[in-house]
């Protein structure tokens, strides 16, 4: 086959791609048009059927409909992706807080070359709010390389770690000395990338958010892994706050079941009290998220046990109405 004939098939699998779909089809006429936009050649109607065959023939699947006043129509309808599963790509993309506008402009339009042009002109684009810096992005986007390289190889990460104070100051915890860490997984969390690994100080599982972290290095030291189940530190760990593990018991009114499912899953072990309430049974770890979390629902939310968090929780309501007795 000659190098002419290679580029036209080559120009009308792109046009076919990125102009058809399920909902879209052009007829030879249509095709040769778009073909000769792109050079001085000139083509008939036999060479490009010939050439939808040979399309069709190497596995390039081509449908064939029949128009208005009987016009045969082409389309290419297969992709790698439905357009459900593009969209979870697209809002996936918008909903990460840590990706500025710019970034996700250019992650959205390549994402959009994986279907049709029709299709990909209904996906939404980014919106401006809760947008980082750059140098955020930037420094995230370094973490993630950097986590995903030594978690597939098994090396020791060391980084520095640390939080903002109230001053808007990034400090450092452990006064800067560096953490030694066997990454175990890198995880979406609360709209936040964490890092889930070995603290080797204390042979400890922790968690430690991507922006978070400073100077990370990969080391020469290879560890091998201990067993770990993620899916149930990532349930216990309330909004990845650390702590020790526990049982509790929580009576909730039956309005928040959805709430309830949603943060321990199907699997929870619930079972109904009375007409109005549920009682959740489950492993969680002690910590101010829990109790936080706990709070959130009122006297929609009332702890059975055990009784050091019930007394917990009890102190908590009692600070927050001596805070209010003098209003």
């Amino acid at each position: 086959m000659s190098r002419g004939n290679n580029n036209r098939l080559l120009k009308l699998k792109e046009i076919l791609f990125n102009e058809t779909d399920d909902a879209h089809s052009l007829d030879i006429d249509q095709l040769i048009h778009k073909l000769e936009s792109f050079s001085e050649d000139k083509y008939d109607k036999r060479t490009i059927k010939s050439d939808m065959e040979s399309l069709d023939e190497a596995d390039f699947e081509i449908q064939t409909t029949t128009g208005k006043y009987g016009k045969i129509l082409y389309s290419h309808q297969a992709r790698l992706f439905e357009t459900y599963q593009l969209r979870l790509i697209v809002d996936a993309i918008l909903s990460a807080r840590f990706i500025t506008t710019n970034e996700k402009q250019n992650l959205i339009a390549k994402v959009k070359q994986l279907t049709s042009k029709h299709i990909a002109k209904t996906f939404p684009g980014p919106v401006m709010f809760s947008q980082s810096s750059n140098d955020d992005y930037e420094l995230v986007k370094y973490n993630i390389d950097q986590v995903h390289r030594a978690t597939s190889e098994k090396k020791v990460l060391t980084y520095r770690y640390g939080r903002y104070n109230v001053d808007k100051r990034f400090v450092y915890g452990r006064d800067g000395d560096l953490y030694y860490v066997e990454p175990y997984a890198l995880i979406w969390q609360n709209d936040n990338y964490y890092l889930i690994g070995r603290f080797q100080e204390n042979d400890e599982m922790r968690h430690y958010r991507l922006d978070r972290i400073r100077d990370i290095s990969i080391s020469e030291e290879s560890f091998v892994k201990k067993e770990f189940h993620l899916q149930e530190y990532v349930n216990q760990s309330f909004m990845m706050f650390a702590g020790e593990q526990i049982r509790i018991k929580v009576r909730f009114n039956n309005e928040l079941i959805n709430v309830v499912l949603d943060r321990f899953g199907l699997e929870a072990d619930i079972r109904k009290d009375g007409d109005n309430h549920f009682i959740l049974s489950s492993k969680a770890k002690l910590s101010d998220g829990l109790v936080n979390w706990i709070l959130t629902w009122g006297e929609q939310a009332k702890v059975l046990s055990p009784d050091h968090l019930v007394n917990r929780v009890k102190r908590e309501i009692e600070n927050m109405v001596a805070l209010y007795k003098d209003k």
